[in-house]
């Protein structure tokens, strides 16, 4: 499993590295046409471009630094530097939403005009380039922090139709009104994507208990299918990205029990059953010390 887990790792981060350099790079192409086409709407896609530039090389930084495994500082390694990335990321992408809101508004009171065939064509070459870009990150493991990078190239895919359309529109019908519209239901989708990263990555850093883990239905289980296990209680879990859940419980068991039987068994139900490979078991015979200081079964 670990190898399996590291060669994700390790092809996320080649793929995140890539996109990053893609992006940058032509974040300074479209830079330098936004201005000499006087195209607010390429100069604001630069900008957005920008962003996810600097969200991709933070979860390309992140990918690279999870790999590191563990040190007596960091006893659980460096995986959630993704999730901290992931957050960065969301509240980026709220930034960025605000920012075209406020954009737009501005350009409806008063529009602007721009040379809208090379508008068209830069803003075509950046959609092709970000399509390259979001296929490379949706090829990748489903982790937060990818998911996070792809959202902001899926924004800027976004960004690239709007730039078409209205430098289109521009060019055809001379309508200045079509981009800032058109930013304006960006920034309506977009808002739902920062919305879900944000929660999903704040859920792990405030080590809330991963999706998909029913702890109520883990002690039913392992009260009843283990034999020996009196019951289960203290139980915690928590992630330390959205892939690694972890587990802490207390079993009670009969005086007679094999300890090490009970603890393999009580491990391979949580591996087989709830998908959890890294947990920690306190065995108890009688009654829990650390009832003692007051606290009741969790």
């Amino acid at each position: 499993m670990s190898s399996s887990h590291n060669h994700h790792a390790h092809t996320d981060s080649k793929l995140l590295g890539r996109a990053f350099f893609l992006i940058a790079g032509f974040m300074v192409v479209e830079l330098v046409a936004g201005i000499a086409t006087n195209a607010l709407v390429l100069i604001a896609d630069a900008g957005h471009m920008f962003l996810d530039a600097t969200a991709l090389g933070l979860s390309w930084w992140a990918a690279r630094i999870s790999a590191r495994g563990f040190d007596h500082k960091l006893s659980y390694g460096y995986h959630r530097f993704q999730i901290l990335a992931a957050f960065t990321n969301g509240l980026t992408l709220v930034a960025l939403v605000i920012w075209i809101a406020i954009e737009a508004v501005t350009r409806l009171a008063s529009p602007e005009q721009m040379s809208s065939e090379l508008a068209f064509i830069v803003a075509t070459i950046g959609f092709i380039v970000n399509i390259i870009a979001f296929k490379w990150l949706h090829d990748a493991s489903n982790s937060t922090n990818v998911r996070s990078a792809a959202l902001h190239v899926l924004g800027d895919l976004l960004g690239s139709v709007a730039a078409m359309l209205a430098a289109a529109a521009v060019y055809l019908f001379g309508w200045l009104y079509a981009d800032p519209i058109l930013a304006l239901l960006i920034a309506v989708i977009l808002s739902r994507g920062a919305y879900r990263v944000i929660k999903e990555s704040a859920h792990i850093l405030l080590e809330g208990v991963p999706d998909g883990v029913d702890l109520a239905e883990i002690k039913q289980v392992l009260s009843h299918t283990v034999p020996g296990v009196v019951g289960i209680h203290h139980v915690h879990a928590w992630a330390l990205t959205d892939q690694k859940p972890l587990l802490t419980l207390h079993a009670q068991v009969e005086e007679k029990a094999h300890v090490q039987d009970i603890i393999s068994q009580i491990k391979s139900v949580l591996t087989n059953k709830f998908g959890i490979d890294h947990s920690t078991i306190q065995i108890e015979h009688g009654s829990c010390p650390d009832e003692d200081d007051g606290h009741h079964h969790a």
